[in-house]
């Protein structure tokens, strides 16, 4: 496959493609990001109040894909039209761990009205991962729910906090995850902020297990020792670095996200939006 065409797939986009002065960096072009997603926990409070407005703010700023974090009141229909009517697509969603146990197939026909790609459990408890035992039985749950959402034609997915990466018996809940979990049925969606406040480098996952994070969420951080949340390209993780693996790891989908921010959350979302669109790598 020309690398045109594989940056094109990620939804990643070459830049100045003048077909006679295309400069290689090792394997990478430099290339920008050609589909730019916001995670819609950054506007919650927005969003509660009243839903059509703030997608269509999203919308003006230049976001083409929203991530719901849990559904707001409206059936998925409705949410749909509302999506389109501002030429956004939601491709993927949070939904609550339990949902699982206690309403997964509600879940999945909401996740499909709204035309949704990916269902993701975005946090488990405290209670439901105490031991290593515990982590091998919420990935067989895992498992479970993957194969009913791939019946539906629906990825299941898992996004990362830090406490993944908190040493337990020998070695870490992430690992556990991806080992004892079928690459087919369970997939991960990285959060950049989180895996780095927990120590990890996110190129040693896209290397040990290539293609198995279809989803990023690019959130960035306040320098040591607070290491918060920083509004895009104004803290210290180097998405640039990242960005060129995306290839590796089988990115599809970009979403901003800022769980805190300075001022209004427009203006924090509208900086990370020019970031991104601007950013080459």
């Amino acid at each position: 496959m020309k690398r045109r065409e594989l940056l094109k797939g990620l939804g990643v986009g070459a830049w100045g493609l003048g077909t006679s002065r295309l400069k290689a960096e090792g394997w990478w072009l430099k290339a920008q990001l050609s589909r730019i997603g916001i995670q819609l926990y950054t506007v919650r409070r927005d969003l509660q109040r009243d839903v059509e407005g703030t997608l269509a703010r999203v919308a003006e700023i230049g976001f083409r894909e929203v991530e719901f974090a849990g559904f707001p009141e409206g059936s998925g229909a409705s949410l749909r039209a509302m999506l389109d009517r501002h030429g956004l697509t939601a491709p993927s969603g949070h939904v609550p761990f339990q949902a699982i146990r206690t309403d997964w197939d509600r879940t999945l026909d909401d996740a499909a009205a709204v035309g949704q790609r990916y269902v993701v459990v975005a946090f488990i408890g405290p209670a439901e991962r105490r031991t290593l035992d515990d982590w091998k039985r919420v990935a067989a749950l895992f498992n479970k729910a993957g194969e009913a959402s791939r019946s539906r034609k629906i990825q299941f997915a898992y996004h990362n906090h830090d406490f993944e990466f908190t040493p337990i018996e020998g070695t870490i809940g992430y690992d556990v995850l991806l080992a004892e979990t079928d690459p087919t049925l369970v997939q991960l969606e990285m959060d950049l902020y989180w895996i780095t406040k927990g120590g990890k480098d996110p190129l040693d996952y896209f290397a040990r297990y290539p293609g198995r994070f279809p989803l990023l969420h690019l959130k960035d951080m306040t320098p040591e020792p607070a290491r918060g949340f920083a509004d895009l390209g104004k803290g210290v993780i180097d998405f640039k670095r990242i960005l060129r693996r995306a290839g590796q790891a089988g990115a599809k989908h970009f979403f901003y996200e800022q769980d805190v921010t300075p001022g209004s959350p427009f203006d924090s979302a509208r900086t990370g939006y020019d970031y991104l669109k601007n950013l080459r790598f």
